[in-house]
C-alpha cells in the first residue's frame, strides 16, 4: 500500500468519524452557540440538587445554554428580579403572589409547572399533637404571611375543619426555619420537607398522618416557572433551551437509574455526607412522581390558585389564562426533547 492511500484512508475514516459525531448531536444544538441566562429561584435544597443534576449531567451543555443563578428567600423577590431585569426567568418558585401582581399591572406569564405536587408535610414535637385537627389554638410556623408556606398551612387547616382564626401563625422563615422550631419547640408545628420523614424519631418529632400535603392537597401546585413578558419577547431561545434542559432533568430524577447521581448532587449542595434524607427524597420522587414532566400546567391548576388568592382576599377576580400563562414556550420546549 502506498503512502498517498495510507493517508487517504486516514483522511476518509477521520471525516467519517466527525461526520457521525456530528449526527449524534442535535441540530439545534450544532446551529447555536451556547448562551448564557440569568436565573432566579427561591433558597430550597431539592431546587438546586435538581439544578446540580442538570449541570453534572450535561443537560445544559446539551441544550447550548449557561444558566447564571441567583437565589432569594421567597417568591415576592423572585417577581421583583423578573421585573427589575436582574432575572430573565424563574424557576421553581410557588406562583400564587404571581398573578395578584399580574391583576396590579405586572407584565408576567407563567411558562410552566416544575415541582407540581407539594413536599411537605406537618410536623410536630408535641405529643398530643396528633392530627391537623388538634392544631386549633396553637402556634404554627409558616413563612411570610401570604407566602406559598402559609397559603398551604391555611389550607390544609380549612380542609381539616379548623378554624383558621383560632390559630397563631409565626413567620419563622423557610421549611427548613419551620422544622428547626418544631424541634426547638418555639412553635407547635408547621410545614417541612419530605426529606426527613425516616428521621422522626430522630429528630424527636412525628408528621401528622393527615397532614401529608401531597396526599391532602394535590391540586395545588406547589412551584412553577415564570418569566417576563419583555424576557419572552427578547429571550425566546434561551427560554425555550433552558426550559428543555430542566425538563430532560426533571424526566431523568424520576427514573429508577438517577439515584447515585441524585444523591451525589444533593451531597454537593449541602455538604453533607450522609446519604439518609437523599434516599428518602429520591424514594418519595419515584413513589409520587411529583415533577412536570411535560412541562404544561392545565387551566384547571392555575385558575385553582387564582380562586384560592381570591379567597384570601389578594386577588379580585379570575384572570383569563392568556393574561396569566404562555404555555406555548413549554411546547416548543417538548419539541427539542424529541
Amino acid at each position: 500500500m502506498t503512502d498517498s492511500k495510507l493517508i487517504t484512508r486516514r483522511q476518509a475514516l477521520s471525516a467519517g468519524c466527525r461526520a457521525a459525531l456530528m449526527m449524534a448531536v442535535p441540530s439545534f444544538a450544532r446551529s447555536a452557540p451556547r448562551r448564557s441566562i440569568d436565573v432566579v429561584m427561591t433558597h430550597g435544597v431539592l431546587g438546586s440538587t435538581m439544578h446540580e443534576v442538570a449541570r453534572a449531567q450535561g443537560f445544559f451543555q446539551e441544550f447550548n445554554i449557561e444558566p447564571k443563578v441567583q437565589q432569594v428567600s421567597d417568591g415576592t423577590k423572585c417577581v421583583a428580579a423578573l421585573i427589575s431585569g436582574s432575572a430573565r426567568i424563574c424557576m421553581w418558585s410557588g406562583f400564587n403572589q404571581l398573578t395578584p401582581a399580574i391583576e396590579r399591572g405586572a407584565r408576567l406569564k407563567i411558562l410552566a409547572g416544575a415541582l407540581n405536587l407539594p413536599s411537605l408535610a406537618m410536623y410536630s414535637a408535641k405529643p398530643e399533637i396528633r392530627k391537623v385537627s388538634d392544631l386549633e389554638g396553637k402556634v404554627l410556623g409558616i413563612g411570610s404571611v401570604g407566602s406559598v408556606l402559609h397559603q398551604m398551612t391555611a389550607l390544609l387547616l380549612k380542609q381539616k375543619g379548623v378554624n383558621v382564626d383560632k390559630v397563631k401563625f409565626r413567620n419563622v422563615g423557610s421549611n427548613t426555619e419551620i422544622l428547626k422550631s418544631v424541634i426547638a419547640g418555639t412553635v407547635d408545628a408547621g410545614l417541612s420537607d419530605v426529606d426527613v420523614i425516616d428521621q422522626q424519631q430522630k429528630f424527636g418529632m412525628h408528621v401528622l398522618p393527615d397532614g401529608m400535603l401531597w396526599k391532602e392537597i394535590p391540586q395545588y401546585t406547589n412551584q412553577g416557572t415564570y418569566a417576563s413578558d419583555e424576557a419572552i419577547h427578547e429571550d425566546r431561545d434561551q427560554l425555550v433551551r433552558v426550559l428543555a434542559a430542566y425538563a430532560k432533568a426533571y424526566r431523568f430524577v424520576s427514573g429508577p437509574s438517577s439515584q447515585a447521581a441524585f444523591v451525589q448532587a444533593r451531597q454537593k449542595i449541602t455538604g453533607s455526607v450522609d446519604k439518609t434524607q437523599a434516599i428518602t427524597q429520591w424514594n418519595w420522587i419515584q413513589q409520587n412522581q411529583p415533577y412536570a414532566l411535560n412541562l404544561v400546567l392545565s387551566d384547571t391548576q392555575l385558575n385553582f390558585v387564582q380562586r384560592l388568592n381570591i379567597d384570601f382576599k389578594v386577588q379580585r377576580t379570575v384572570l383569563p389564562i392568556a393574561a396569566i400563562a404562555d404555555m406555548s414556550l413549554a411546547k416548543d420546549a417538548l419539541k427539542l426533547l424529541k
